[in-house]
């Protein structure tokens, strides 16, 4: 075996070479490790030059309806429905209507009797499928082999024009609502509460501020009628976009022909369309439901926000290994690692297409969250004086690492393609995006910021609430320029 070996190396660099250089030859190479080997062949590297190999390709079908995709090396595809529907959109219905359609995705159909039935015609095609909804999307979506496109729109089609909405299911949907808002309710993480609340206190009764959950009391308001009633005028071709990652457009668009142009939804549609319009309105205020804090403001200059909430970052008291373990960003120099008793401190940035928050998650003991309220209004002052070139630069770096690694996933692909496809009607790729989040300068970062903190802020608060101050002093703190609290002198405590 070993003399096959050396052979093939003799053939494959020659004679002389392999005596030289190899550890047989006797004695060793006298050749720097930063030189190429003479005799040897010059090897070839691959090289990336920031592009995308596929671009995006759009459609528009004559009833609206647009078909976007993006190819993409590979056998399998993810395919799917987006719809411009969600909870910002029910101020005129039950609130919960997009809680009860994520729950009632892919059920039984005109075409299916049951879930059961297109979970086994997707397994024939290696496929699994999901349903999401947001406050302001609806998506739908399966991931399947290529060859099974025609069977996986044929598919989605049914069940986002067809659904059959049986009263066992929707009583079935009530129970997993249920079910789902006690688990909600019950969680040591406080997240998904923190969420909704800040949600409520920022747009209080309107748009994005409408609850993304179902509340108790209208779960036994939604039926078949009320659903019919919303999808007829929210599920239109002219709000939807049929996004695909990993196949060819000319095909989609042919399945997009064939199973979405002429269909007739399960829904009466002879009345026109009623849909609400109403753009974001930022109130500011306070919610408290007695565990954590949160602070949240309002802008739409997406990229600095962004490179903003990347230069904030934050976490956990103990994560990657704790503070102090090279961690940069200055929610962890200034907060975590010189306050021992925080927990955690993170930014946060949810953005809309008409509006968006920038919020700091803190918590800590019940008995010190007036101190973390005052650090946390002291790093929201300091966002608005100059930013350090290294830590702008370090935040840029990581915006783009970030979004470069999770556009490798065709899932996150499909979501992107759609997304923006829906509410702009094209595509930025990931190289246009990275262009803009190099121009972000430091005179950005202080333009956005001075902006924001001339709101009110929102506050959401959950746990023991005895130490958290008072709106107006929050407010007042957002106002100063330190960021300090008002004193408050008491002669007893």
């Amino acid at each position: 075996m070993s003399r096959c070996r050396t052979w093939s190396r003799v053939q494959r660099f020659g004679i002389a070479a392999y005596r030289r250089y190899s550890s047989t030859g006797g004695g060793y190479p006298n050749i720097s490790l930063s030189s190429p080997l003479p005799g040897i062949p010059k090897p070839v590297f691959a090289s990336v030059d920031g592009q995308e190999k596929y671009e995006t390709k759009i459609t528009t079908l004559e009833n609206g309806l647009k078909v976007a995709s993006q190819n993409k090396f590979g056998q399998f595809c993810t395919v799917g429905i987006l719809v411009n529907s969600g909870s910002r959109h029910e101020a005129k219905y039950p609130s919960g209507i997009g809680h009860f359609l994520e729950k009632l995705a892919f059920s039984s159909t005109a075409q299916y009797g049951s879930k059961d039935e297109i979970l086994l015609t997707l397994e024939k095609h290696g496929g699994i499928c999901d349903c999401q909804t947001s406050r302001d999307t609806t998506m739908y979506a399966v991931s399947a082999e290529v060859k099974g496109l025609d069977t996986v729109v044929s598919l989605l089609s049914d069940a986002v024009l067809q659904p059959r909405l049986v009263d066992e299911e929707i009583e079935m949907t009530k129970m997993a609502v249920r079910f789902e808002l006690e688990d909600l309710n019950m969680r040591p993480d406080p997240e998904p509460l923190l969420t909704e609340m800040i949600h409520a206190a920022a747009y209080r009764g309107n748009t994005v501020g409408l609850p993304r959950f179902c509340p108790v009391e209208n779960i036994d308001k939604i039926d078949k009628k009320v659903l019919h009633n919303y999808l007829r005028n929210y599920y239109c071709p002219e709000r939807m976009v049929l996004a695909g990652v990993g196949i060819e457009h000319e095909q989609l668009v042919d399945c997009a022909r064939k199973y979405l142009l002429n269909v007739k939804p399960a829904w009466d549609i002879s009345t026109s369309a009623n849909v609400d319009l109403s753009v974001a309105q930022y109130t500011g205020g306070i919610v408290k439901v007695t565990k954590y804090l949160q602070e949240i403001f309002y802008e739409d200059d997406f990229i600095p926000f962004a490179v903003l909430n990347m230069m904030m970052g934050g976490g956990g008291s103990f994560s990657a290994g704790g503070p102090g373990k090279g961690m940069f960003t200055r929610l962890y120099l200034n907060v975590l690692n010189r306050h021992h008793w925080m927990y955690n401190a993170t930014a946060y940035h949810h953005s809309y297409e008409d509006s968006g928050l920038l919020c700091i998650h803190a918590s800590a003991d019940p008995r010190q969250v007036r101190e973390m309220v005052e650090i946390i209004t002291k790093e929201f002052i300091q966002m608005a004086g100059s930013a350090g070139e290294m830590e702008l630069e370090r935040a840029k770096t990581q915006l783009k690492s970030m979004l470069m690694m999770n556009l490798e996933s065709r899932p996150v692909i499909f979501e992107d393609v759609g997304r923006q496809v829906l509410s702009t009607g094209k595509r930025k790729l990931p190289h246009e995006l990275c262009a803009l989040i190099s121009n972000v300068t430091a005179r950005d970062i202080k333009r956005v910021t001075t902006k924001m903190l001339r709101s009110k802020p929102a506050v959401a608060a959950l746990g023991d609430l005895t130490e958290l101050p008072s709106y107006e002093h929050i407010q007042a703190a957002l106002s100063s320029k330190d960021g300090r609290l008002p004193r408050i002198y008491r002669l007893f405590r």
